[in-house]
């Protein structure tokens, strides 16, 4: 195991995309990718973000922000 954190997406991509779909070209494999990258990137609630979303976490208010810098 060489990054844990690459390893954990890798194992995601593989059981929820690539085990999941058959790509009949590569059109269609680079749109199916694309779109579950933009889920998981900013769709999806991630347990490192204290269960929000990066959308919601990066637009917290400004006091939310702060309190988290406290807390580190």
């Amino acid at each position: 195991m060489q990054n844990g954190l690459v390893e954990s997406f890798n194992g995601r991509m593989r059981d929820e995309l690539l085990n999941e779909h058959l790509f009949d070209t590569l059109r269609n494999a680079r749109d199916l990718v694309a779109a579950w990258r933009e889920d998981f990137n900013h769709h999806r609630p991630h347990s490192s973000l204290a269960g929000l979303t990066p959308w919601e976490y990066a637009n917290r208010s400004k006091d939310d922000q702060n309190l988290n810098r406290a807390n580190l």
